[in-house]
C-alpha cells in the first residue's frame, strides 16, 4: 500500500498528546494512588504529560471547579464527572469502581479514560 508520503507499506503513527492534570489537596491521601497509577501508565502513554495542581483553599477549589481530591483532568476534561458531583470545597472524592466506591479510580479506569482521549 502506498501512503501519501510515497512510502510503500508504512504508515505514520498518529501522535496525540495527552495532558493530564492531577488536582488534589494534601489532607486527602487518595491522590497518591492516582499518581502511582499515572506513573504506571506512562510507558503505555508515552505522549502523556502530568501536571500536579495543589488546591489548597476553598476559593481556589471554587475557581477551578474542583470536584474533590483527587480530580483527574484529561485534556481539560474530567472523565469521571457526574452531574451529582459537588463542585468546590476541599473534600476527598469517591469513585464508583467494580469493587465498590473508593477514593480513587482504578488503574484500568484511568487507562480507559486515557484511551478515550487519544
Amino acid at each position: 500500500m502506498r501512503g501519501r508520503d510515497g512510502d510503500v507499506g508504512r504508515r505514520r503513527p498518529s501522535v496525540t498528546v495527552v495532558d493530564v492534570e492531577l488536582q488534589y489537596f494534601d489532607d486527602c491521601p487518595n491522590w497518591r494512588a492516582v499518581d502511582d497509577h499515572l506513573r504506571s501508565l506512562a510507558d503505555e502513554f508515552t505522549d502523556m504529560t502530568v501536571t500536579h495542581r495543589l488546591v489548597d483553599t476553598p476559593e481556589e477549589a471554587d475557581r477551578v471547579g474542583f470536584r474533590g481530591s483527587p480530580t483527574v483532568l484529561v485534556n481539560g476534561v474530567d472523565p469521571f464527572a457526574t452531574e451529582v458531583d459537588p463542585i468546590g470545597g476541599l473534600s476527598c472524592r469517591v469513585y464508583p469502581t467494580p469493587d465498590g466506591p473508593i477514593g480513587s479510580p482504578t488503574l484500568e479506569q484511568l487507562r480507559r479514560a486515557l484511551d478515550a482521549r487519544t
